[in-house]
């Protein structure tokens, strides 16, 4: 029986030898993008953690001489109330990374329950929870967001729960297409026939199937989020006055095209944030990819 056996390819002959599945994971890990996107994330939680030790002022004291130009006394200059900007922007990341991670989370974990229901059990709620995803889906995200917040009020809280309400369609529409491909499966036809629950079923044997895809999704709108509220603020619908958020930073810089230092190093923490977070949910999609995986272990 041993002359009939298939041959083996080497990699997965590691892979039966144990200890060579993860190299495709490290490999990618080890991928330039990874490297900086983690690099990035890192500095700034570490950033947000220490801005009270960091920040070389009160990011809310307006003691300060006006618009003064980047030095080594204000390396990011001073705005037009005499506030650091600096310290601004280092306080700000306190805001704008707790609240992005709140509301992804918040939408995801709503998306992800109506989208496995829809996908799993069908019928009239797969009918309900798919027109509402695709009503939502009939009006542009930023849009819709704005009509929201506005209805409720230029709050960061109302902008929060605005994004929240636009960002669910999302993640119900890849979780339910995910749940659909594994609910007739075998290993799911065969739960039933042991006599398991349907919420038994959904829940044990289907959704985890369904974590990957979901964290990748989650990763890449980490970076969206902080973009959507930062445009929020940008706008008068998000943080009010005096809070030290990006977008509200950025705002208050546009008014002021010549004083270049106000809007721009705002504006450059956000652009580091939504890189940093779209190159780790890249590389976290090849990671959890088989195809991709396999390509960057035949490289190595």
């Amino acid at each position: 029986m041993s002359d009939e056996a298939p041959a083996v390819p080497p990699a997965d002959a590691e892979d039966r030898e144990g200890g060579a599945r993860p190299r495709p994971i490290r490999g990618i890990w080890r991928q330039p993008l990874a490297i900086v996107g983690i690099a990035l994330i890192t500095t700034w939680v570490v950033l947000a953690v220490l801005a009270g030790f960091l920040a070389p002022y009160d990011p809310l004291s307006q003691e300060l001489p006006r618009f003064l130009e980047p030095s080594a006394a204000h390396p990011f200059g001073t705005d037009g109330l005499g506030r650091d900007v600096l310290s601004r922007v280092l306080y700000g990341a306190r805001i704008s990374l707790p609240m992005a991670v709140l509301l992804v989370t918040a939408s995801g974990t709503i998306g992800s329950v109506l989208g496995a229901v829809a996908g799993y059990f069908g019928g009239w709620i797969d009918e309900v929870v798919m027109r509402l995803v695709d009503l939502f889906f009939a009006f542009p995200t930023i849009i819709l967001a704005m009509a929201i917040a506005a209805a409720l009020g230029p709050d960061l809280q109302n902008a929060v729960l605005a994004i929240v309400v636009v960002s669910w369609p999302t993640y119900a529409r890849v979780v339910r297409g995910l749940v659909l491909t594994h609910r007739d499966s075998d290993y799911v036809r065969a739960t039933r026939l042991l006599g398991a629950s349907s919420r038994r079923t959904l829940v044990r044997d289907v959704m985890p199937n369904v974590v990957g895809p979901v964290l990748v999704l989650a990763t890449l709108e980490l970076g969206n989020a902080v973009l959507l509220l930062a445009g929020l603020s940008f706008l008068g619908l998000g943080a009010r006055p005096p809070s030290p958020e990006w977008g509200a930073i950025v705002s208050e810089g546009s008014r002021t095209f010549d004083r270049w230092w106000i809007g721009t190093f705002p504006g450059l923490a956000i652009l580091s944030v939504v890189m940093a977070f779209n190159f780790l949910g890249d590389t976290l999609r090849d990671a959890l990819d088989p195809r991709t995986a396999r390509a960057i272990r035949g490289r190595e």
